[in-house]
């Protein structure tokens, strides 16, 4: 039998999510790989959730969303970007920010087109473009003066004639940068210049730290009308496993998104859009200390590996906190990566998967601090022996 898995998609195995999971539980180690938090969210959103299915919410709901969500996703969009969006035709509410950026990449770009994104990127990015049969082309965020950034002519120079959007991902998973408004204005000049569309990823908007500011691409001037605007409710309520996400744009362009995403879900999680909308309006000042929370957390992450001999990079926004592992006399952070249970009994992710130039990441592995304090500090704890 000939290989059954289509040739654009034979380089994606299991993810490296999956692989250092089940490796923690194999090994009983301590999970600081996989970015997602061990308490839950606001109580009175689950009890939302909970009331919506008693209430009988467990049949499809519209495939654009149940209205109430779609309202309260454009209100908070209104309130804290002064960005009004309508709710019937500019909000579309997804299966989390995942399937938001693969539809919107499947819907936007042609065979042979060429998609920009920042490496290190989130590895779903790679594998919606070429499900696509489009082109990744990376452009490499690198370190200075403490805070992973782009420089402004390597990105234009990655522009061709046959670019078709910019990947956008602010606050930054995996690095943890949160773009200034230099740095988007440098990417908003190329989508203008080139008429481009920006597809930006902002997941973790409200998870910032130090008084770093979220700016969306769709605030600068003229990128409204070229903007696909993802955010989604599992970071901001720490809720990831309800996949609930929403895209805002003008109206031809959730069209566009729309027609490709009723053929991937159609619809689903009529309870949590209810809850999530619940959220959006009754729950940020949870979601504020929730983010001064993980501040400390990271604070915390940061001391600890110092101390276990690691060189750390301050993160402003996200889970994660990016180490360079060469001042412990390793090299290759996936090597490392897969002895870490045995050395430590802890589990990371080596970053160097999330490039189309490993090279340049071989020595950055990245852990997450959006744990428990006594989880973060055993994990610590068990670093040190890497000193030793």
């Amino acid at each position: 039998m000939t290989e059954p898995l289509v040739a654009r998609m034979r380089a994606f195995g299991t993810t490296i999510f999956a692989e250092m999971s089940a490796l923690a539980v194999q090994t009983g180690s301590i999970n600081l790989g996989q970015g997602f938090p061990d308490t839950d969210g606001p109580a009175a959103m689950l009890d939302r959730a909970v009331q919506a299915i008693g209430a009988g919410a467990n049949q499809y709901p519209p495939g654009p969303g149940v209205l109430e969500l779609r309202q309260a996703v454009s209100e908070h969009r209104a309130a804290h970007y002064g960005l009004p969006y309508d709710p019937v035709s500019e909000v579309l509410v997804t299966v989390g920010a995942t399937e938001a950026v693969a539809a919107s990449v499947l819907a936007l770009c042609e065979p042979g087109d060429e998609v920009i994104a920042f490496e290190p990127y989130y590895d779903s990015y790679a594998a919606s473009i070429a499900l696509a049969q489009a082109k990744l082309v990376a452009v490499t965020l690198r370190p200075a003066e403490g805070r992973f950034t782009f420089d402004p002519d390597e990105l234009r120079a990655a522009v061709t004639p046959r670019t078709r959007a910019i990947l956008v991902n602010s606050p930054h998973n995996p690095t943890g940068t949160v773009f200034t408004r230099a740095e988007l204005t440098a990417i908003a000049e190329l989508c203008q210049e080139h008429d481009l569309i920006a597809i930006t990823d902002e997941v973790y908007e409200h998870l910032t730290f130090d008084g770093v500011e979220h700016i969306p691409m769709a605030t600068l001037p003229g990128m409204r009308e070229r903007t696909v605007m993802i955010s989604s409710a599992g970071k901001t309520f720490s809720v990831t496993g309800w996949k609930t996400g929403w895209v805002c744009a003008p109206p031809a362009l959730v069209t566009a998104v729309s027609t490709v995403k009723q053929f991937l879900t159609f619809t689903a999680s009529a309870p949590w859009q209810l809850a999530v909308a619940y959220g959006l309006r009754h729950e940020m000042d949870w979601v504020s200390a929730l983010a001064s929370g993980l501040q400390d957390k990271r604070d915390r992450l940061m001391e600890g590996l110092s101390a276990a001999g690691f060189s750390v990079l301050r993160p402003a926004g996200t889970y994660f906190v990016q180490t360079d592992i060469r001042p412990l006399g390793f090299t290759d952070g996936l090597e490392l990566t897969r002895r870490l249970p045995e050395l430590a009994g802890v589990v990371a992710i080596p970053t160097q998967v999330f490039y189309d130039h490993p090279e340049r990441g071989r020595h950055f592995v990245r852990f997450a601090f959006c744990k428990k304090e006594e989880v973060i500090d055993e994990a610590v704890a068990r670093l040190k022996r890497l000193s030793a």
